[in-house]
C-alpha cells in the first residue's frame, strides 16, 4: 500500500506543483496552527464530529480521514474510539498528523498514517472500506473534484457514512476567489501574508462597521475569540487556508446531492452556507445491500 516507489512518485508530483505555483502548502499553515492547539480545541473537534455524525462514540468503527491536514479530526475520531486511517497528499500535513499521533497515541496500532492522493485509484483501492469516510474541505483542492468525490465514496462500506464539506458555488464570486488564490501561490513567500491581509481586510472591516453601527462592537471581537468553538479551528489559519487554497473548485448543494444520490447514497445531514462562499457540509449514508 505504502511503497517507497509510490511515495517517491507522489512526492515528486507535489514538489513540482509547489515549484510551478500550482498548489498551496497547506501543511506549512497547519504546522503553525498546531502551536495553538489545546484541549479546548480538541474537545470542540470531538463534539463537532459527534454532532454531525449523530453519535456519542465511535468505538468499534473504522474511520478514514482523507486530507488529514493538521491531524485534528483524526485525533478527534481516535479519541471517540475509532480505528483511524489518515491520508494526505501534502508531506507536511502527514508530518503534522504524525506529530499528534506521537503526542496523544504513541505506538497505537489503531491509528495509521499514509502519504498519498485520493486521485490515485490504485492506492485508494488498497484502503478497503470504512464505516465513516471523512473529508472536510479537501476534495475541492485536489484539482479534480468529481473524481475525488467518486474515489472517496468508493471507500464507504454498506451501512457506512460519508461526511464531506465542499466549497459553495457562488458563480462570479467563486471565479474571483479562484484568481485570488492563484495569485497568492504565484507571488514570493514574503508577500503572501501581507497579500492575505489586504485581501481579507475589506470584508472584515465591513463586518466591524456593521457590528459597531448596531452598537455591538464586542460581538466582532467575540467572533474572532470564539471561532475555535465551532470546530476547534483558528480563524487566522483558516483565512490563510482560504486566501491561498489552490487548486480550488466548488459545487452547488444540488450538484453534490445528485452526484452522491446517483451513486446510491442517502442524504442524512446538511449544513448549507446558503449565499455564502464557505463550505456546505453533507453526511450521506450508503444503504446496506
Amino acid at each position: 500500500m505504502d511503497t517507497y516507489e509510490h511515495k517517491k512518485v507522489a512526492q515528486d508530483e507535489w514538489l513540482n506543483e509547489i515549484a510551478s505555483n500550482r498548489r498551496f502548502e497547506f501543511g506549512k499553515n497547519w504546522a503553525k496552527f498546531l502551536l495553538h492547539l489545546d484541549e479546548e480545541r480538541i474537545n470542540r473537534a470531538v463534539m463537532s464530529l459527534q454532532s454531525m455524525l449523530g453519535v456519542e462514540s465511535l468505538i468499534g468503527k473504522t474511520f478514514l480521514d482523507i486530507g488529514s491536514g493538521s491531524g485534528l479530526f483524526s485525533l478527534a475520531a481516535r479519541k471517540l474510539g475509532a480505528s483511524v486511517l489518515s491520508v494526505d497528499y501534502d508531506p507536511q500535513c502527514v508530518a503534522c498528523t504524525q506529530k499528534l499521533k506521537d503526542t496523544y497515541f504513541p505506538e497505537d496500532n489503531d491509528w495509521k498514517i499514509l502519504y498519498g492522493s485520493i486521485l490515485d485509484q490504485n492506492l485508494v483501492q488498497s484502503f478497503g472500506q470504512f464505516d465513516i469516510v471523512y473529508s472536510w474541505g479537501v476534495l475541492h483542492h485536489t484539482g479534480d473534484l468529481w473524481a475525488a468525490i467518486k474515489n472517496a465514496s468508493d471507500c464507504v462500506r454498506p451501512g457506512g457514512l460519508f461526511y464531506i464539506a465542499i466549497y459553495n458555488d457562488m458563480g462570479r464570486q467563486s471565479l474571483y476567489w479562484k484568481r485570488i488564490k492563484k495569485i497568492y501561490c504565484s507571488i514570493p513567500q514574503f508577500l503572501r501574508k501581507p497579500f492575505a491581509v489586504a485581501v481579507i481586510f475589506p470584508s472584515e472591516f465591513k463586518m466591524f462597521l456593521r457590528f459597531t453601527f448596531s452598537l455591538r462592537p464586542g460581538e466582532y471581537l467575540n467572533q474572532w475569540r470564539g471561532y475555535s468553538k465551532l470546530r476547534g479551528m483558528s480563524k487566522w489559519h483558516d483565512i490563510i487556508d482560504w486566501v491561498g487554497g489552490y487548486p480550488y473548485e466548488f459545487a452547488s448543494p444540488d450538484e453534490i446531492f445528485r452526484f452522491c444520490r446517483d451513486r446510491g447514497f442517502i442524504l442524512t445531514e446538511l449544513k448549507s452556507k446558503n449565499a455564502g462562499l464557505g463550505c456546505n457540509e453533507f453526511v450521506f449514508r450508503l444503504p446496506r445491500e
